[in-house]
């Protein structure tokens, strides 16, 4: 395996929008009906910007976040990733961006049961070939940034899941993602640790992290600078927070 490093956000931190979407579509049939959800959606998310994503079910909300997560692709339309039209990439580059671009953040942690918190933060390591020592590093050090540096050899099952998902951050960290997409990130959480996870994400945001979450939760897109509402498909308003 070659190794690299992480591709890091500084270079894509220069200038201009980390994401973009121009025009953009998703529609796909269910039985006889066409469903267009999303529907020729145009919108901007700045470099270092913190965006919540809300509306009620069937909105978009989760289509939304899949395509700009490079997990589907538009019908129509253009992504701009970094300044890259990602559109129409191929299932490999599409890949290649997810591991390289993009952190993720999950309700439900998306842990391996079988792998100690610092082999699960060293995951996307792996895959971009760092060597091991580097890999072990680098968890450790992430480890420590979100509170966990007594639980490293600790597996999912041993711990809460607030802990559960300090380990899921700081894997979305690893590869120095330039946008971190959290779905529902305190969702599966009693409310004081969701509100840890909600200031370790603001602490990410305010280092420079550009984050785009999902939410249905009105205090928690609180934490945002900018809420976006989305209904059947379309962007219905933007509300941007008080200075």
């Amino acid at each position: 395996m070659t190794e690299t490093s992480p591709a890091g956000p500084a270079a894509a931190r220069r200038g201009g929008d980390a994401i973009r979407l121009e025009r953009l579509s998703r529609h796909y049939r269910m039985g006889e009906a066409d469903v267009r959800a999303l529907d020729d959606v145009s919108i901007a998310f700045a470099r270092g910007s913190y965006t919540a994503i809300m509306g009620p079910s069937g909105s978009g909300k989760s289509t939304l976040l899949n395509v700009l997560g490079c997990l589907d692709r538009p019908t129509a339309g253009r992504y701009f990733l970094d300044g890259e039209d990602v559109a129409g990439f191929d299932d490999d580059r599409l890949s290649e961006c997810r591991l390289r671009r993009l952190g993720f953040v999950f309700q439900s942690f998306n842990l391996i049961p079988e792998l100690t918190v610092i082999e699960n933060i060293e995951l996307p390591l792996f895959y971009l070939g760092l060597d091991g020592a580097r890999r072990l590093a680098r968890a450790v050090e992430l480890g420590g940034q979100v509170g966990l540096a007594d639980r490293l050899h600790h597996r999912p099952a041993e711990l809460s899941g607030g802990q559960r998902q300090r380990v899921a951050i700081a894997r979305a960290l690893a590869n120095d993602p330039s946008v971190i997409l959290a779905d529902e990130p305190t969702g599966n959480l009693d409310t004081r640790t969701g509100l840890q996870i909600l200031d370790l994400l603001t602490d990410l945001n305010r280092a420079g992290r550009t984050i785009v979450m999902v939410t249905h939760e009105a205090d928690v897109a609180a934490r945002a600078r900018r809420s976006v509402h989305l209904r059947d498909g379309r962007i219905e308003r933007i509300d941007e927070a008080a200075p």
